[in-house]
């Protein structure tokens, strides 16, 4: 029986091997690091970058982290031993280009390379979060990401309520919620992050208790409060994404203002009766708010919304579409809805879709986003029934 030493000599005349110094010219050349080290030694730190997979799931997990066989692949464990044994296993599972690095991870940290500090799931969250991480869209660096971000939901009614659930499940770390309204019976047709027992709450109240019981890994930031000119910027600045669950113009065009001054990106949604819409506004490179609607409707134009109505499960449809395109924002994975209108029609269970361009008469603008002011304007919940559907 072969002694481990032969073993590993045995491995490393099967594989090419490297040092710290020439894989860091590697990596400028398109090389990935394949960290084979246990999730317990990431704590002493991790190579910008890396790929992490412990040696013992490489034949399960590689194709779903590196699917492209031609790809160069330096493997990398604490010293070089482990890392020997896993550019054989890399060669036999058909990878084209894979050395080893001689020395590891403790060489290339004694030796003042770049390396920062990991941060590694927990295991609680490795198992609550365990079918997201399963998806190489995503994985143990796309969750980590979920959680480091932040986003605000205007408005915690029918909108609001689906996007911040689905937004808390999937570990949005911290979720602002601006609403200076409070529950209502007839609110529970629809704003299910409310129930009986909170009516006559305050609705940032009611949302923060429900979404800390569903996720506490979560941090809740309820704003009681009117989205205003004097605090939109203040509040809008300090998120990533802003999910816009807004019921009337006057706010709708203050998120625009707001976002288009901080280069924040918009996820749209809106409802009316039994049809929907759902967009994303990105200010620094897309088509806005302005550029699909330049101006309010007068208030003679519009009908009140309270009067018409919305089919209770509708805002559910659009405010979780609303929280999937805040996600692909913020993982930049997929094709986004910016310069993209989809309507949604409830009763014909239909799709379509429009595309947006950016208006060249709108001054609004990330260029011009010095000159904004923001303004108010008398506030209103009215809809013009010859637009597309709003709420």
């Amino acid at each position: 029986m072969s002694t481990f030493q032969e073993l590993l000599a045995q491995a490393k005349s099967l594989i090419e091997e490297t040092d710290p110094s020439e894989s860091e010219t590697l990596i400028t050349q398109g090389w990935v690091i394949l960290d084979v080290r246990e999730v317990e030694e990431y704590d002493q730190g991790i190579v910008p970058e890396s790929i992490l997979i412990p040696q013992g799931q490489i034949e399960e997990t590689i194709e779903e982290h590196i699917p492209d066989h031609d790809q160069p692949i330096i493997a990398m464990c604490a010293g070089g031993v482990r890392s020997a044994f896993a550019a054989v296993t890399l060669n036999e599972l058909g990878y084209k280009h894979v050395v080893s690095m001689d020395g590891g991870f403790n060489l290339w940290k004694q030796e003042g390379r770049d390396w920062v500090t990991s941060q590694i799931l927990e295991p609680e969250q490795r198992q609550r979060y365990e079918r997201h991480i399963t998806l190489p869209e995503i994985g143990e660096k796309g969750q980590q990401k979920l959680l480091d971000s932040r986003v605000v939901i205007i408005g915690a009614g029918g909108l609001g309520s689906p996007a911040a659930l689905y937004l808390a499940a999937a570990g949005i770390g911290t979720i602002g919620v601006v609403d200076m309204d409070t529950v209502e019976e007839s609110n529970l047709q629809r704003q299910i992050l409310h129930n009986t027992e909170t009516i006559g709450q305050n609705k940032v109240d009611s949302a923060e208790k429900t979404l800390s019981a569903l996720n506490p890994d979560v941090n809740i930031i309820t704003y009681n409060t009117r989205l205003n000119k004097d605090n939109a910027i203040g509040i809008i600045e300090n998120y990533d994404v802003v999910v816009d669950g807004t019921d009337n113009f006057p706010t709708r065009y203050l998120i625009n203002d707001a976002s288009v001054k901080t280069g924040t990106p918009v996820v749209h949604g809106s409802i009316f009766q039994h049809e929907g819409q759902v967009t994303v506004f990105e200010p620094k490179n897309g088509p806005t708010y302005r550029d699909i609607f330049p101006e309010p409707p007068q208030n003679e134009s519009v009908q009140n919304c309270t009067e018409a109505g919305v089919l209770g499960v509708l805002p559910g449809i659009v405010g979780t579409i609303q929280a999937l395109e805040t996600i692909k924002l913020i993982l930049e994975i997929g094709e986004g809805l910016s310069g993209r209108l989809i309507v949604f029609d409830a009763l014909e269970m239909s799709f379509h879709e429009y595309k947006i361009d950016q208006d060249p008469n709108n001054q609004i603008t990330w260029k011009n986003r010095d000159q904004i002011q923001l303004e108010e304007n008398e506030e209103t919940c009215q809809i013009s029934p010859s637009q597309p559907p709003e709420t």
